[in-house]
């Protein structure tokens, strides 16, 4: 037994050596100089130790607050919400019996596996052109439809790029969630669906019946999943707004980035990259929590 532990322990160093070297270090480092003024522009004289200033300023900004609020509200709880609904809606479309009839599944999951594909930096640029007020293509539709009178800026006006910013996000994202969903449906049963039909239940009492209970930890996990993956985004929002108009679509991954490497206030940046890790655990105990409580679960 002790030689099978040594065997285990060894194997498991070099995994424990890569943590700490990319992962603790430089948390604790960022979490250091949070304590800082340090900036960018003075890096080799060092920051002065400032105590809790940072977060005092952090807590008592107006300016956090929208950004915490753009994070929370718009990309996390708007964006993750729009994913999952529509997840469920195109999972149940694609296993439906109308498409298994017509035998247009494989057509339809390959049309779907495409944006997935596309990488996200390919798929900003894309969706950038299409909303483009000159030249893209969505303008030159609603023009010849008659449904706008001029082209409108849907990245530059501040009612409609939030909608454009969760739509590329969406775009790229929602086959993932989706062929969770369909994996799942297609774990349950026909005979349980056809024995709820027997009994008289309508479709919306199978819906609600039947298949949200079967969907339910596929939903879940999802959802914390989803979270996490939108939460700490950067890449979709730096690349399509750049935070504007102004900073109307900052948020707390390009708000590291703007006062670390643009203001040049590298504390500060520490600051806010700590309150996102702090946060982000606490998403990631929930998440332990959930998987751990479903896998007790089977085992009982």
């Amino acid at each position: 037994m002790n030689g099978e532990r040594r065997f285990v322990v060894t194997m498991l160093v070099p995994t424990f050596f890569l943590l700490v070297c990319f992962y603790l270090y430089p948390t604790l480092y960022n979490l250091s100089n949070s304590f800082t003024d340090l900036s960018l522009f003075s890096m080799r004289k060092g920051g002065d130790w400032i105590g809790i200033d940072n977060y005092v300023e952090l807590v008592t900004s107006r300016d956090f607050r929208s950004v915490l609020f753009n994070t929370v509200v718009w990309l996390t709880i708007v964006g993750v919400s729009v994913r999952i609904l529509l997840g469920l809606g195109l999972a149940f479309l694609l296993t439906s019996r109308t498409i298994r009839k017509y035998r247009l599944q494989t057509i339809s999951r390959v049309l779907l596996l495409v944006p997935w594909a596309t990488p996200p930096i390919v798929a900003i640029l894309i969706w950038r052109w299409m909303l483009d007020p000159r030249v893209g293509v969505i303008n030159e539709v609603l023009l010849w439809t008659g449904l706008v009178a001029k082209p409108v800026a849907f990245l530059a006006t501040a009612n409609l790029v939030w909608p454009a910013l969760i739509t590329i996000i969406t775009w790229n994202t929602l086959p993932l969630v989706t062929l969770t969903f369909m994996a799942s449906l297609q774990s349950l049963p026909e005979e349980l669906v056809e024995a709820a039909e027997v009994d008289g239940a309508s479709r919306l009492q199978v819906l609600r019946y039947v298949y949200i209970p079967h969907l339910k930890p596929a939903i879940i996990v999802m959802v914390l999943m989803s979270t996490f993956w939108t939460f700490n985004n950067f890449v979709y929002v730096w690349l399509t707004t750049g935070a504007g108009p102004g900073l109307y679509t900052n948020v707390m991954a390009t708000e590291v980035y703007i006062k670390g490497f643009i203001d040049g206030r590298l504390g500060y940046s520490s600051a806010v990259g700590i309150v996102m890790a702090a946060i982000m655990t606490a998403f990631g105990i929930l998440y332990l929590r959930v998987i751990a409580q479903r896998e007790l679960k089977e085992v009982l």
